[in-house]
């Protein structure tokens, strides 16, 4: 038991960093993870160990550990990929020509996402609301709203709902809800389709 609570809080100490991102006090980031340039919506929560570089996430998302989310290009279109042709400043030093490259796309992931341990997304990808991802995915493409995509490259598993039940629950925009009309509506969330009868969407 002592060992474990050892354990613990050597992986809690090890801080995070975050630079020129916005992070909720209702969002919580664990010890580990980078976010650059991004934004957290409320009550979202990401894991140890996480990259988030250019990137917006929406409110209610579960983040498990280990996600890589957006990062830097290599000028593939050039004739070398290598910075020591490019301006910016990198960890090796010799430069050989300073050409200006700037790619900066942005990821979006929507409200209420789930991303499973280990899974990388790639820059300026975007993840719709309610999708989920499995564990040790890796994502090259947009994943539409309410799918579940796994794999390497991820791939389309099937959909957590039928249509007119996502179609419903796209409407509601229940993310958007206040913390009151949360605790209204909030018993009615293991039912679908109840949920969405009670606000006239099914």
């Amino acid at each position: 038991m002592i060992g474990y609570v050892i354990f613990k809080l050597l992986k809690k100490i090890r801080g995070k960093a975050i630079r020129h991102s916005v992070v909720p006090s209702t969002s919580k980031i664990e010890s580990g993870t980078v976010v650059i340039n991004s934004d957290f919506g409320e009550h979202s929560f990401c894991g140890y160990d996480c990259s988030f570089i250019n990137c917006t996430v929406g409110r209610f998302c579960s983040i498990a550990s280990r996600v890589v989310v957006g990062g830097a290009r290599h000028p593939i279109e050039y004739v070398s990929t290598s910075p020591v042709f490019l301006a910016h400043k990198e960890s090796i030093k010799k430069k050989f020509s300073r050409h200006d490259y700037r790619w900066e796309a942005r990821t979006l992931i929507g409200s209420d996402v789930w991303i499973g341990e280990g899974t990388f997304v790639k820059g300026g990808v975007n993840i719709g609301t309610g999708a989920v991802i499995g564990m040790g995915s890796v994502v090259t493409k947009d994943v539409p709203p309410y799918a579940i995509y796994a794999g390497n490259p991820a791939r389309l598993i099937r959909f957590r709902f039928s249509d007119e039940v996502i179609r419903g629950l796209l409407q509601s925009e229940w993310w958007n809800f206040s913390d009151e009309e949360l605790q209204a509506s909030a018993m009615l969330f293991k039912e679908p389709e109840l949920f969405l009868k009670s606000r006239g969407l099914l």
